[in-house]
């Protein structure tokens, strides 16, 4: 599945799924563009990708912010020409403005805000920019990262649910718009994954340990460079006929 000399922008991408996909990319010969909000994880990230002989470079941004992500993707055409990949992985975690999981009704407005804000405004913009980039050089491919919960749901974690329902929404609608224009877009569904948000809901909510351990089918959750293998192969020439699809890369839990 060649994907070397390709450019590709990837959110997120200073820890977790994004930074583990990046290494992959730019091992494959991709031209890669991080995007973070975290300035020092994402300049560790591109001068590890570096110390290996791959290409790539950091911009600082906050897809909430729409002029910020027209800024990234200008960016990336700048430096690495013609946009041909996207893996629009940056979101925050449930809970994020607040301190222990609540009930629906409980859910606090200002974490609702945030989630919709950052998870589904944050990733239409950067599928609108992109989109327009791909648009004007040929075409392309791009990933979200959803969640299994994108299409199930646990407790007390309405924020999150919704947002990444509406994630596989935008998925589709793009893939469908754009079907006969040369651009595929899917998404991945990750389960529990080794990655910074996970990290940072643990810590938050320790009780969710003993319950991530228990929910895989195959009895362990994901690395990281599993959910970025699976986002490679959707945005490769392997996959010239998929589009539209949401992709469960969870060990087995939305079967249950």
């Amino acid at each position: 599945m060649s994907l070397a000399g390709r450019s590709i922008v990837i959110t997120g991408a200073a820890a977790g799924i994004g930074a583990a996909t990046a290494r992959l990319a730019a091992k494959q010969g991709m031209r890669v563009t991080l995007a973070d909000l975290d300035l020092d994880g994402g300049a560790a990230a591109v001068a590890a990708i570096e110390r290996d002989g791959g290409m790539a470079q950091f911009v600082a941004t906050d897809i909430a912010e729409e002029a910020a992500v027209a800024a990234l993707v200008a960016t990336a055409v700048d430096r690495f020409g013609p946009l041909h990949a996207a893996f629009n992985n940056a979101a925050i975690p449930s809970h994020s403005h607040t301190a222990a999981p609540a009930d629906f009704a409980d859910m606090p407005t200002v974490a609702m805000h945030r989630s919709l804000a950052v998870n589904v405004m944050g990733t239409f913009f950067c599928m609108r920019h992109e989109i327009n980039a791909m648009l004007a050089t040929g075409g392309g491919a791009i990933v979200n990262t959803a969640s299994n919960v994108g299409v199930l749901a646990i407790p007390q974690a309405v924020d999150y649910i919704a947002s990444k329902h509406a994630v596989i929404g935008l998925t589709k609608s793009a893939a469908l718009d754009y079907a006969k224009r040369n651009i595929r877009v899917n998404a991945v569904l990750p389960g529990v994954t080794k990655s910074r948000m996970m990290e940072e809901s643990f810590a938050k909510n320790p009780e969710l340990i003993e319950w991530a351990n228990s929910v895989q089918p195959n009895g362990r959750i994901a690395d990281a460079e599993e959910i970025g293998q699976a986002a490679l192969w959707l945005l490769s020439d392997a996959a010239s006929f998929v589009t539209g699809i949401s992709m469960h890369v969870d060990g087995g839990y939305s079967i249950v």
